[in-house]
């Protein structure tokens, strides 16, 4: 008859199948012949004139965006300190491959997370990519594998809360700022400050701790350790690890993130209590 049977898919793709694939539209829940399923395209149209509300769509990619280049901003209901969160974390990323998902995928994701948290945007899409891993809405909050299966990562794995709880565990004291019996051969490492975006060149020790170093850098530029988020090769220094541990090469950047919604809440609360006082 020379007739077309045309409909919408649920991406809102017009397909069409020629009547001499397909001797008539098949009903809902009705399965067509042997003689419509005569080329491929004609199959992949029954399967969803026959399945019009499943979502099935052979064939069809899924949607990807490119990572999107900001930090999200979030408040926790429960005011964490860094430690804290930096357990959350591990808690998370130890125990999920084991509910969903593959290994490997979860490995990429948090090293992309490691990555876009240290504003190296470009090495956590080349991390996504190289993984086959697609973000619909530009966030590392839903994401899916090549499967199709979803991968969902908390916000408090993405950044830090404006709400963030200073420790007041000692970290201040004048022995953890000193420095220890063998402070192996001094160094000088290349920070780069988020908060002024400079550079600044610090004199540390090997055996020294990033902790050590937040506080010698505190005392440099005025910037708060409590603040202060390392970052080298896309990943996270904890505060307890030694520099010569870190394999950091000489001239390279170290990435300083500053949490400055944090430290303009303390800076604010402290002149708040001197007038009150």
């Amino acid at each position: 008859m020379g007739a077309c049977v045309c409909r919408m898919n649920p991406d809102n793709e017009t397909m069409s199948v020629s009547s001499a694939s397909i001797s008539r539209p098949a009903s809902a829940g009705e399965w067509p012949s042997s003689a419509s399923l005569a080329s491929p395209a004609a199959s992949i149209s029954v399967i969803n004139l026959i399945f019009p509300t499943t979502g099935i769509a052979m064939g069809a990619a899924r949607k990807n965006r490119p990572l999107c280049h900001e930090t999200i901003r979030w408040r926790s209901d429960v005011p964490l300190t860094e430690g804290q969160l930096r357990s959350k974390r591990d808690e998370f990323w130890d125990t999920a491959p084991a509910f969903d998902g593959r290994k490997e995928i979860w490995d990429a994701l948090r090293a992309a997370t490691n990555a876009a948290e240290g504003l190296d945007f470009q090495m956590a899409q080349a991390i996504l990519d190289g993984a086959n891993i697609s973000v619909p809405n530009g966030y590392l909050t839903e994401c899916y594998d090549e499967l199709g299966t979803q991968y969902k990562v908390p916000i408090y794995c993405l950044s830090y809360p404006i709400n963030i709880v200073k420790e007041e565990n000692g970290r201040d004291s004048p022995a953890e700022y000193s420095e220890p019996v063998d402070g192996g051969t001094e160094i000088f490492l290349k920070l780069r400050i988020s908060s002024t975006m400079t550079d600044v060149k610090l004199p540390v020790y090997s055996k020294d701790t990033v902790g050590q170093c937040k506080k010698k850098l505190q005392a440099a530029e005025n910037v708060d350790a409590c603040c202060q988020r390392w970052f080298y090769s896309g990943k996270l220094l904890g505060d307890k690890v030694p520099i010569d541990e870190c394999s950091i090469h000489q001239g390279y950047v170290v990435q300083v993130i500053v949490n400055t919604e944090h430290y303009n809440h303390d800076n604010s609360t402290s002149t708040a209590h001197t007038l009150a006082s």
